[in-house]
């Protein structure tokens, strides 16, 4: 059995578990977690995160489970502002980096913290699962959300799959880019 099938078929044993849905062990640490992985499995990674999210509907209904995916929050997000084509016309015509600062404020990650929590409602929920982290760079960096999300996620354990690298320091997006540093998250799963 592959690596990445052996951890992916951990995460239910361990999000189900009474430990981690109460955030035991943890003392003052925030109940974030990282499941890193190879960015070139994500398609096997977004089926198990839907055969996961499947199975606790129909196994464990009791649960609360709400799961955002990062890009369509930030779809979604720019169509309320009425900037979505206004957004995708500047980077047809003016580049990544023209869009980029145009959306600096709009993207900002106090702001996108509190859309984040708005969505994923964690005083609600027992868990909150994060996907589509890649797809939604370079508009959102997952280092920066998290540090946002800190003081809003109470003790609601959120779980982000993420492809590239976490070192338990740092996040690598992809595996190659530059490293940002990011400690207060546990791996899911070794």
């Amino acid at each position: 059995m592959s690596s990445l099938k052996n951890r992916l078929n951990q995460i239910l044993p361990r999000i189900t578990s009474d430990e981690f849905l109460k955030s035991k062990g943890l003392g003052n640490e925030i109940a974030f977690y990282i499941f890193d992985y190879p960015p070139e499995e994500e398609m096997e990674v977004r089926k198990h995160i839907q055969f996961v999210l499947n199975y606790l509907k129909k196994n464990r209904p009791e649960l609360k489970v709400k799961h955002i995916n990062l890009f369509s929050l930030l779809v979604d997000y720019l169509k309320s502002r009425n900037l979505l084509e206004r957004a995708l016309q500047i980077q047809k015509t003016k580049g990544d980096k023209e869009l980029l600062k145009a959306l600096k404020l709009t993207l900002d990650g106090d702001k996108i913290a509190r859309v984040f929590i708005d969505a994923a409602e964690p005083q609600t929920q027992d868990l909150v699962i994060i996907s589509g982290v890649g797809n939604a760079w370079p508009l959102i960096r997952s280092h920066n959300l998290l540090n946002n999300l800190h003081s809003h996620m109470g003790k609601t354990p959120l779980i982000m799959f993420y492809p590239g690298m976490f070192t338990g320091n740092g996040l690598r997006l992809f595996g190659r880019l530059k490293e940002s540093n990011y400690y207060r998250a546990f791996k899911l799963v070794p």
